[in-house]
């Protein structure tokens, strides 16, 4: 019967076995193909996590106009968060990285058009360059 007891302690003190892993389900935009080297959002137990997307278009050109690059990219970020049933008011968090702070005036004013009060919070970060010819690109969370 004491080894009986000391089963029921041990799982008492340990519980019954590590918590089931939180589901991942892979959002893609319309139009997106699965597939490459990684997920455009990943959404597990109701946030969104959208990797960084540039002003790309759906023909991969980005805009020449930097102000259309911008509103391209949160557009692209609103595909994403479109696919998961959210919109910009479930953002909670930004990371913006530009690849010219001379630009950040008119990023921001493209920026705070796209999310109203109260706003997510925000880094901006002045890199060197991109992958690819772009000039900015923006990750977001989000949350249900």
């Amino acid at each position: 019967m004491n080894k009986f007891a000391g089963l029921i302690v041990l799982i008492a003190l340990f519980g019954c076995g590590a918590p089931p892993a939180a589901e991942k389900k892979v959002i893609l935009p319309s139009g997106a193909k699965p597939g490459g080297n990684y997920s455009p959002g990943i959404l597990t137990s109701g946030t969104l996590f959208i990797s960084g997307q540039g002003g790309e278009d759906q023909m991969g050109k980005i805009p020449s106009d930097f102000e259309a690059e911008v509103k391209q990219c949160l557009d692209n970020i609103g595909a994403i968060l479109s696919a998961a049933g959210m919109s910009p008011a479930n953002v909670v968090s930004v990371q913006v990285y530009l690849t010219d702070a001379a630009k950040f005036q008119r990023m921001n004013a493209v920026y705070t058009s796209h999310f109203t009060d109260p706003r997510p919070t925000r880094t901006t970060v002045i890199v060197a360059g991109l992958v690819g010819p772009g000039n900015i690109e923006i990750t977001v969370t989000a949350s249900k």
